[in-house]
């Protein structure tokens, strides 16, 4: 049903619900929950007491989108790779979705059903990547009932936006653009669409959440809102109180099939950038750095000496990539990507991603105390590789100000070595022990991790560790930044000094 982002994470997907032939739905729908979305508007009501100026302005430029894929592009005894991503977020958030039933084919072909909208007289319609992927065949219904061939203009998987355009034999009614950035928690919204393939339905609600990040991919920043959306939906407009498109309803949490009042949508400002790019090439070559990033929190600023928390920090940097070439090296905070500040590592991806491969850029880092500028010539990422693989940092322990971390060290023996199964190349101490009650073991140290460096200088030894420490602790610092390996895999862990 749905195949976009197969390498990524994601929501389960509102869009494309199979009408007929070979498959189906992807999480079981009762007819009640599917037939009360229509009326449904969520206990909201707008300043006048009626939406309906609203909704008469935008229901013409709303169009309902059919594709026609092969049997076996829409297996109905699996479920959808974004289906998946979706379903393993939640899941690995403690929040279980039910599994569909398994479903037999009855026909080489399958009918899928989506939602888009008209924002150029000419024919010019948006709609979610998810809604048309794998389409052999892609026809837009008018709100009027008008059945027009559609041709695809664009697409970006990353982004789960595309582009169609229809030959119509008069000037069609659009919609505008909104500023999704002018969005506040509370704001009215309307999403409509056809949920279901029951004709096109408006719900209303309220802005639930901003910058929701489900793991798709580089421009995860997802609006939430309560508005009744459902399968079919996909592609829809999300419209303000002035009747301007603010976001693209693209997925919902559904442990029943149905809408629960957790949907998520693209937010316009990004939407609009990326149509345009689509309109004028047909696709995006996305940027790529090259580098392995976490958060920079209190305790990782107070152990490089950075005045205040924001950027992100280096965890490892690819061999023969942007970063590689321009010097970045693991212990950088990027703060800046040109005269763009970054202040989280998802703001990092998301600038990384704007980018077009060989365009030249200023990347400024946070090294040795000091703010220093180095020039990137940004890669491609044909390769589907993660522009900036954001990795969640260690709990952190509360700094009592005392140079001891709770730790009990030993030098790696080749008997050790070959125990932890490490090659000769890595060099270090070994953690043989962690104190419940300090603060390594709130950071997330464990025994048998290697400590490789500490405060971005390597160490070799316990011995090195212990003077690391110590240096860092004369030095005033709060905590100390620990490069640590463990199965294979190297992360910045920033301890603050406890109590001996």
């Amino acid at each position: 049903m749905s195949h976009i982002l197969s390498k990524h994470r994601a929501a389960a997907l509102v869009g494309a619900a199979i009408i007929a032939g070979a498959a189906c739905l992807p999480f079981a729908v009762n007819s009640s929950s599917a037939f009360a979305a229509p009326s449904d508007t969520g206990g909201v009501l707008a300043a006048s007491g009626s939406f309906a100026s609203v909704v008469d302005a935008d229901k013409p430029a709303v169009v309902t989108i059919t594709t026609t894929m092969k049997a076996t592009d829409v297996s109905a005894d699996q479920e959808s790779p974004m289906d998946e991503q979706f379903r393993q977020f939640f899941e690995d958030q403690g929040i279980p979705l039910p599994r569909p039933a398994p479903q037999h084919r009855g026909s080489q072909h399958a009918m899928a059903l989506g939602s888009g909208f008209i924002i150029n007289s000419d024919g010019v319609i948006v709609t979610n990547n998810h809604v048309i992927d794998n389409a052999v065949d892609i026809k837009v219904t008018l709100d009027d009932g008008t059945e027009l061939p559609a041709k695809l203009i664009g697409t970006d998987p990353k982004s789960d936006i595309a582009v169609l355009k229809i030959q119509a034999p008069k000037p069609l009614q659009t919609i505008a653009w909104g500023d999704s950035d002018k969005l506040k928690l509370g704001d009215q919204i309307l999403a409509i669409g056809n949920p279901f393939g029951i004709g096109t339905t408006v719900t209303a609600g309220i802005v639930s959440a901003r910058g929701r990040d489900l793991h798709s991919g580089p421009y995860d920043d997802f609006i939430q809102i309560d508005a009744p959306i459902n399968h079919g939906n996909s592609g829809g407009p999300l419209v303000d109180r002035d009747g301007n498109v603010v976001g693209i309803n693209t997925a919902i949490y559904s442990p029943n099939g149905g809408s629960v009042g957790v949907g998520f949508a693209i937010p316009s400002d990004e939407a609009k950038a990326i149509v345009a790019k689509l309109q004028k090439d047909g696709s995006i070559d996305h940027g790529y750095l090259g580098v392995q990033i976490q958060p920079v929190t209190k305790d990782v600023a107070d152990a490089v000496g950075l005045a205040k928390t924001g950027g992100a920090l280096v965890a490892a940097v690819t061999a023969d990539t942007a970063a590689a070439r321009a010097g970045l090296k693991p212990g950088d905070i990027i703060t800046a990507v040109g005269s763009e500040t970054v202040k989280t590592p998802k703001d990092l991806s998301r600038l990384v991603a704007d980018l077009s491969p060989g365009a030249k850029e200023s990347v400024s880092v946070w090294r040795d105390g000091k703010t220093i500028d180095l020039g990137v010539t940004v890669g491609g990422n044909e390769n589907s590789q993660k522009q900036a693989a954001a990795e969640n940092s260690d709990s952190q322990g509360q700094n009592t100000g005392q140079p001891s971390l709770g730790i009990g060290l030993a030098d790696l023996t080749p008997d050790v070595r070959q125990q932890l199964d490490l090659p000769r190349s890595v060099s270090g101490a070994v953690v043989a022990s962690v104190n419940p009650d300090k603060a390594a073991a709130a950071a997330g140290i464990q025994s048998g991790d290697v400590i490789v460096s500490v405060n971005d200088k390597p160490v070799h030894n316990a011995r090195d560790v212990k003077a690391a420490v110590a240096e860092a602790g004369k030095a005033g610092r709060k905590s100390v930044l620990l490069l640590i390996e463990r199965d294979g895999n190297k992360t910045f862990v920033a301890v603050p000094f406890a109590a001996a």
